[in-house]
């Protein structure tokens, strides 16, 4: 079976443009997660980590592009430009592509937008990278809800590994829309503070936007400082409920031991987790449960979502790529917003940033339907 590595990446979010800024950000304790006051995109104010449009649209210009490109569209293509170009991978049928989102252009359904509704199909934002990088495969779109970012990882890794592939690109993106927010709104999930994953006294999530794009490599030459090798990854639906996590964390658990047999590892190696943590109570607890049923109660554990907010289809692939950096610096990045437990099992949550020698991390996402996903990764240099 081949191995694959996870190499070059960037992150464009509010917390920065590239990977490197945003993971220093996040070492100074810096959040994204500010007071937005648009009634375009919800009646009252809202916490959410949000893009400056202005700083979105001048980087998005110095690429000279041809045509109008929407918000997520701009998002993704500079995400993604940085990694192809900083690869060198000349974009041959070898050489995939995976978009993960969960609403894609969801906010041109509006009808103050501009943008055509056609734009809204998630094949069509497909064809709109592909056609502007100039891709010659099909690009494929995944959108399972909250574990389209990490799944999208696995994905890529099973491409290569029957050699369908040499190569693949992922970016990931959602954006900040009014669907979006009514939508979780309704649920009566969203935070009125900025979100606290873990803690007793979080309120619930807070909606972010951000485009992440990673490059999946089958060879160990021409990688990134920071590269990761995928050691394995398991996805389990526990098809609990549409909407809620189940009560015992079944779906999760069992994604988590079929990614630990793969990676023929244990609990006992790995070295961190970047979980999910969405900051409501019944994910969270979902999540302790589920950890503690696999004896990973004592392995330091953040969640991302206090510096960008729940990044959707985004999630699982920008926080695993804050992973890789993390085990790059040897350093553990702390769980922002977190001051007491608030689950009823234990947990060991990072508080402040702590530098360890760093191997192994595993991460996680859950997500609506019953979707739970986990993958192992192994840093490359050491």
């Amino acid at each position: 079976m081949n191995k694959t590595y996870l190499s070059y990446n960037n992150i464009v979010s509010s917390l920065g443009f590239d990977s490197p800024t945003v993971v220093q950000n996040i070492h100074e304790g810096l959040s994204g997660i500010t007071l937005i006051e648009d009634e375009n995109l919800f009646p009252n104010p809202f916490y959410a980590s949000v893009i400056d449009s202005d700083d979105l649209g001048k980087a998005f210009e110095e690429l000279r592009p041809n045509g109008d490109y929407t918000r997520l569209e701009q998002m993704m293509i500079l995400s993604l430009d940085k990694i192809i170009k900083a690869s060198g991978v000349e974009l041959t049928d070898r050489v995939g592509l995976i978009l993960s989102t969960t609403k894609g252009n969801v906010d041109t359904l509006d009808p103050k937008n501009p943008m055509p509704t056609e734009r809204s199909y998630l094949g069509t934002l497909g064809h709109i990278i592909k056609n502007y990088f100039g891709f010659t495969t099909e690009p494929i779109v995944l959108s399972n809800a909250c574990v389209s970012g990490i799944l999208a990882i696995s994905i890529a890794k099973r491409f290569i590994s029957q050699g369908t592939f040499d190569q693949v690109f992922i970016v990931g993106g959602d954006i900040v829309s009014n669907f979006i927010l009514s939508g979780f709104n309704s649920f009566q999930a969203m935070s009125p503070l900025p979100c606290k994953p873990y803690c007793k006294q979080r309120a619930g999530i807070n909606i972010g936007e951000v485009a992440a794009s990673v490059l999946v490599n089958k060879d160990d030459n021409n990688l990134a400082p920071e590269a990761v090798e995928v050691l394995g990854e398991a996805s389990c639906n526990d098809a609990n409920h549409i909407s809620g996590p189940s009560r015992t964390g079944e779906g999760l658990y069992r994604s988590i031991l079929s990614a630990f047999k793969e990676a023929n590892v244990g609990p006992q190696d790995i070295d961190y987790i970047s979980a999910h943590g969405t900051a409501t109570i019944f994910n969270d607890e979902m999540e302790a449960i589920a950890l503690n049923r696999l004896g990973l109660d004592a392995v330091p554990l953040n969640s991302l979502k206090g510096y960008f907010g729940h990044t959707l289809g985004a999630s699982g692939l920008l926080e695993t790529i804050v992973g890789m950096h993390s085990l790059y610096h040897n350093t553990l990045y702390s769980s922002k917003g977190f001051t007491e437990l608030g689950v009823s099992q234990p947990l060991n949550i990072i508080t402040a940033p702590t530098v360890k020698n760093l191997n192994y991390f595993l991460k996680t996402a859950s997500g609506f339907g019953g979707c739970n996903t986990a993958a192992v990764f192994k840093k490359v240099q050491s």
